[in-house]
């Protein structure tokens, strides 16, 4: 029965997203409400488990993404994208291009969310492209790989962020942990899978593309841009701050002072913060922007985010109906009886959802209310939970297919049919996945 309730869960919830087109929040709400009286929670808590679901969720996780948000905006905006993206590709030439293209991606995605970052990176590399001779898509797959890669493993991106809270682990743990399997998935999703791609289906690699379909695209003179330092380490501030506390925190004792001030600079929220802080002078008021002006781009970032951060509490809410439903408890307990590992698990829980959902994040963040308990068994390992939480981000990237919104935009972006987006993008992302459980998989033999 529980199995049972579950699956009615899910499939109610795939109706109401993908067939009545209902808003993704309102439907988890609504089927949280449901499977909570399915699994026979009393009427009088049932309101109480979901607020508490949702509170419990967003939590700190607002100052998180509404600060990264309006860095990478700023970033952006002040042409530091550009400086990151146009350095690299002048410096590695045409031979080492796509290594250019992905650090660029990398660096630049650590700031912006998937979409944001495809918006900014895809019009520089279609110059490039043209400049180059080469097919847009040629350089849009280590492009894209990459920016994939660290939307779904590397904080402070939503998802990861939230699933690192769900699952009691350490933030600077899956940020270096998830760096580490960021490389090997994205050297198989990008330059392996693009030199087969090319062998097996050389038609998607054409130059007459138009991406006029981004809209207007902002042109930066390069000399009016920041150099090339400053936009990295603004770019990379909060994962610099972060990683830094997180390495000390193996160095030195807790009680040391210096150790407790890098600890608290360290922390995610003031990590952010400082970031912050940094971003809005480094590319605002040193650059002669008005504090009016770089008011304007904070604002305008924080539009993107109510709308994931209602989906990141809706998905809180299914959670906490699973906890106090006794769910993820017994789909724990019925892994463990079949001697499944519980990275393996968690991946494939979260690569079945996501086939079924859509949404990477809303598939994510159901699939860690169910293995919160396998993660919780390790106790104060927290290196293994910081696996659990890049299974589940691995999984949530698997076979991007019609029902996602990403889906449509690389297709519009690269102006492919919907047979050669299935066919190039659909198996792209299966690869990423597939690749990033290996490498998952393989860290853990070492911690």
């Amino acid at each position: 029965m529980p199995l049972l309730i579950v699956l009615i869960g899910v499939a109610l919830l795939i109706f109401m997203i993908v067939k009545l087109k209902l808003n993704t929040f309102v439907s988890l709400v609504i089927t949280s409400f449901i499977v909570a009286l399915l699994l026979g929670l009393p009427l009088a808590k049932i309101p109480e488990t979901i607020e508490t679901g949702i509170g419990g969720q967003l939590g700190h996780l607002a100052i998180i993404f509404g600060f990264g948000s309006m860095l990478g905006k700023l970033v952006s905006d002040a042409g530091g994208g550009y400086r990151i993206a146009t350095t690299l590709i002048d410096k590695f030439g045409r031979r080492w291009i796509q290594v250019a293209v992905i650090l660029a991606s990398f660096i630049i995605g650590l700031a912006l969310f998937f979409e944001v970052g495809l918006v900014v990176v895809l019009p520089i590399i279609f110059i490039i492209a043209r400049e180059l001779d080469m097919p847009l898509m040629y350089l849009g797959i280590p492009m894209a790989a990459t920016l994939n890669v660290t939307h779904a493993f590397l904080p402070p991106h939503p998802a990861p962020t939230a699933i690192s809270g769900i699952l009691g682990a350490n933030l600077g743990h899956v940020l270096l942990l998830g760096i580490i399997a960021a490389i090997p998935t994205i050297i198989i999703a990008g330059p392996v899978f693009n030199w087969f791609l090319h062998k097996v289906y050389p038609k998607v690699y054409r130059k007459d593309i138009d991406i006029s379909v981004l809209g207007e695209y902002k042109e930066f003179n390069i000399d009016e841009t920041p150099k090339f330092g400053i936009s990295v380490l603004t770019a990379m501030m909060p994962v610099i701050l972060i990683a830094v506390a997180t390495i000390c925190s193996f160095i030195f004792p807790k009680s040391n002072s210096i150790n407790e001030f890098i600890q608290f600079i360290g922390a995610p929220d003031l990590a952010m913060l400082l970031s912050l802080i940094f971003a809005i002078f480094t590319m605002g008021l040193w650059r002669n922007k008005g504090m009016s002006e770089i008011s304007n781009s904070m604002v305008t970032s924080i539009k993107q985010i109510p709308v994931m951060l209602l989906i990141i509490g809706g998905g809180g809410a299914f959670k906490q109906v699973l906890v106090d439903g006794g769910i993820s408890k017994y789909i724990s307990t019925l892994f463990a009886q079949t001697n499944i590992s519980p990275i393996l698990a968690a991946w494939l829980i979260t690569a079945i959802l996501r086939v079924s959902l859509g949404s990477s994040t809303v598939a994510a963040m159901t699939a860690a209310g169910l293995v919160a308990p396998m993660a919780h068994q390790f106790g104060s390992n927290s290196a293994m939970a910081a696996l659990m939480v890049l299974a589940v981000g691995a999984g949530s990237v698997f076979c991007d297919h019609v029902n996602d919104a990403g889906f449509w935009m690389i297709k519009e972006y690269f102006g492919l049919s919907l047979k050669e987006t299935l066919l190039s993008w659909s198996t792209l992302t299966s690869v990423l996945a597939l690749a990033g459980l290996a490498a998952v998989y393989t860290i853990s033999l070492f911690v």
